[in-house]
């Protein structure tokens, strides 16, 4: 077992391969195309900012950016495929390449568990990596930066405004908005889009696979997919169920939360989150184009009830960014799971009673 399996990954999605042993990276064409073009420009920014959704690409992409970085890539290049037999692709992979840095979320020792953002203690490895790694390309891939801390996002800041020489920040975001503006100003932004159906159903199957039900839902998501086949989709199923025919059957939701309790319903607190997620987005955009065609006669008539109008809508809009801030920062200060996933049903319950 190599040292980086010891401890679970923070930027690993459940049992699918991480994204630096992803061979193929599908559906994102035009962002490879937009960094190929700065680099054999000699345009070659110091920072970028991968946005887009989770799960379509965007790390996979920043580790495939790194290998073609380090690998000393001609210029002009025609693709970021490094080569196969370059003395840096192991290392890379085994996380021991000196001129590569990873910042994501630290094991906490004491409490045996990741912690829930990035601290500065962890952006301050910084100067002992560009001290001794002077000279040469460096590249730090941040995964991700949604989830610096205050102090950490602003020692990321004081980088990004005086970069070492021949350095390349990678950060890869899923909500840029909630950056700090001077973040964003300093990098250059390479957005990924969700993928077409040939494109996920490839990804996926590279990914170990997902059900048709489950791909159906991800809305171009890799992960989203993977996911909803790991028990999301019963989740989501179960949501439906709960808030499709009307006022929200109390014992039921409780047993959706009690499920989320404690360490070992840690998974399923994730995924039942990520599952909230998705009801109010897709009700936030029933509302504004009308339930999916393709969804479950079920689905079709939940979003009904629940988003016949534009001002329902932005309220499920407005919800969803609430419910997510409540949730992270219950997590943040270790609020029971189960108080977390009840609070989120109780608003979405009260949100429904509005309609």
């Amino acid at each position: 077992m190599r040292e980086v399996d010891a401890l679970p990954e923070p930027d690993r999605a459940g049992d699918a391969p991480h994204p630096r042993d992803t061979a193929v990276l599908f559906g994102q064409d035009a962002a490879e195309t937009t960094f190929l073009d700065a680099w054999n420009g000699g345009r070659l920014h110091h920072g970028w900012l991968l946005t887009g959704p989770r799960g379509v690409g965007k790390a996979t992409l920043a580790w495939r950016l790194a290998r073609f970085l380090l690998t000393d890539p001609p210029r002009p290049a025609g693709t970021l495929d490094p080569p196969q037999d370059h003395p840096a692709l192991p290392r890379i992979a085994a996380l021991s390449e000196p001129s590569l840095m990873l910042l994501r979320r630290p094991w906490d020792e004491k409490a045996k568990r990741l912690k829930t953002d990035i601290t500065v203690d962890v952006v301050r490895r910084l100067n002992g990596f560009f001290g001794m790694s002077a000279g040469g390309r460096r590249v730090v891939i941040v995964d991700s930066a949604d989830e610096l801390n205050a102090s950490a996002a602003n020692a990321i800041l004081k980088l990004l405004e005086e970069p070492p020489a021949q350095a390349t920040l990678l950060l890869i975001s899923h909500q840029p908005a909630r950056l700090l503006p001077t973040i964003r100003s300093r990098c250059r932004v390479l957005r990924l889009s969700p993928l077409g159906p040939d494109d996920l159903a490839q990804a996926v199957a590279q990914a170990g696979g997902a059900s048709e039900t489950a791909q159906a839902l991800a809305e171009g998501s890799v992960g989203a997919a993977l996911q909803l086949s790991e028990g999301g989709a019963d989740i989501y199923a179960a949501l439906i169920d709960l808030f499709g025919a009307g006022q929200m059957d109390r014992p039921r939701a409780r047993k959706l939360a009690d499920a989320c309790a404690g360490r070992a319903g840690a998974d399923r607190l994730d995924a039942t989150l990520a599952a909230i997620d998705r009801l109010l987005h897709r009700a936030a955009r029933a509302g504004l184009m009308g339930p999916p065609q393709d969804a479950p006669d079920t689905e079709r008539q939940a979003l009904a009830r629940l988003a016949p109008h534009d001002a329902a809508a932005r309220g499920w809009a407005r919800l969803s960014q609430q419910i997510t801030d409540r949730a992270a920062h219950g997590r943040a200060v270790n609020v029971d799971p189960t108080a977390i996933v009840w609070d989120a049903l109780a608003q979405i319950d009260a949100q429904a009673r509005k309609v």
